[in-house]
């Protein structure tokens, strides 16, 4: 049994991760700004609440544990301070402090987001780092402080996971999964017939473990994780429309239009989508995973319709405990804005 230090235990992957940890057999500390609140974990783990920009409560916190995965991060709805003194100054700060207590591996979550606006795909490990917004370059000045760290003698493993769904997941996918339960069609920046691929949380739990326990040599890498079945934008997506069952469809519209629609709408804070979502929504979006297969061992279970499936199901029976709620984390719906009243066109 080994000791992890989960920052952002109480988030969206953060609890699904605690929940994959304990199902082993682990011990488990979460740390997060805000209260655990899970009453199937809640019982069997220590949660301390603070964040990752105190630098000493970082570190005392860490105190006695064998593995650090570093999950929080302030998303791209927060504003630009919030998300660089998070994703990169707290990033910092857990990395100090594992180093300071003698943690011997840190898994560090990133983002396909770090590449940017691609020219190609699939997209591999090594391709070149261009982050769109702060939060995209956050994320590569993250990983930055990661290589650091592996210098001075710590192994850390960087995930880059595409976005992943599954149970407590909400923010930009519950706008389309409200709409689907109300019996609405849902309009698709394009065609829809782009390839675009999702991870189903489950996935990247199991992709985390493997990480922080395959010996150092293959772990100490960086690594790209996905789906490994995913068809188009507009089939995966239709998926929801059908097993909600009102016979809707998924739309497409011409792209340009739609993503200047969406710049004034970002501008004047009336839409939730901000740039790097529609500004590739259109366009083709995987990686590669062989990699992540042929040294981690990585399996993939879930395709991108059994992902998005499986989070329409859990929004479904989870919608009480939510409704009404509006937030910027994956775990509270995101507030539609004036996309609320294009919702009754549909």
């Amino acid at each position: 049994m080994a000791k992890y230090f989960i920052s952002g235990g109480s988030g969206f992957l953060g609890v699904n991760l605690i929940r994959y940890l304990l199902d082993k057999g682990e011990e488990v500390v979460s740390y997060d700004v805000l209260p655990f609140d899970y009453p199937d974990a809640k019982d069997r783990i220590t949660h301390i609440v603070g964040d990752i920009r105190d630098t000493g409560l970082t570190a005392r916190s860490m105190q006695g544990c064998d593995i650090a995965v570093h999950t929080a991060a302030a998303l791209p709805l927060y504003s630009s301070r919030d998300i660089m003194t998070t994703d990169v100054d707290g990033t910092r700060n857990m990395l100090s402090g594992a180093f300071s207590n003698g943690i011997k591996r840190f898994v560090h979550i990133s983002s396909t987001a770090v590449y940017g606006i691609p020219d190609h795909h699939p997209l591999l490990e090594n391709d070149k780092l261009e982050g769109v917004g702060p939060y995209g370059k956050a994320k590569i000045l993250a990983e930055e402080l990661c290589l650091e760290y592996r210098k001075k003698g710590m192994c850390v493993p960087i995930i880059r996971p595409k976005s992943f769904v599954g149970p407590e997941r909400l923010g930009v996918f519950a706008l389309f999964y409200d709409w689907a339960k109300d019996g609405r069609g849902f309009p698709m920046i394009g065609s829809g017939n782009n390839r675009y691929q999702l991870l189903d949380v489950f996935d990247l739990c199991a992709a985390i473990y493997l990480a922080a326990t395959k010996e150092e040599s293959i772990a100490n890498d960086t690594y790209n994780i996905g789906a490994k079945i995913f068809t188009t934008m507009k089939e995966d997506y239709q998926a929801v429309l059908d097993k909600a069952g009102f016979g809707k469809k998924i739309k497409g519209f011409p792209a340009w239009p739609l993503i200047a629609a969406l710049r004034v709408l970002e501008f004047f804070k009336l839409s939730p989508l901000y740039k790097w979502v529609y500004e590739t929504a259109s366009k083709d979006s995987f990686v590669s995973i062989e990699k992540a297969e042929k040294k981690l061992g990585f399996a993939p279970k879930f395709s991108n319709k059994d992902a998005l499936l499986r989070n329409y199901e859990w929004y479904l029976s989870n919608l009480k405990s939510f409704e009404g709620k509006e937030g910027v984390s994956h775990r509270a719906p995101w507030k539609q804005g004036v996309l609320g009243f294009v919702k009754l066109l549909f």
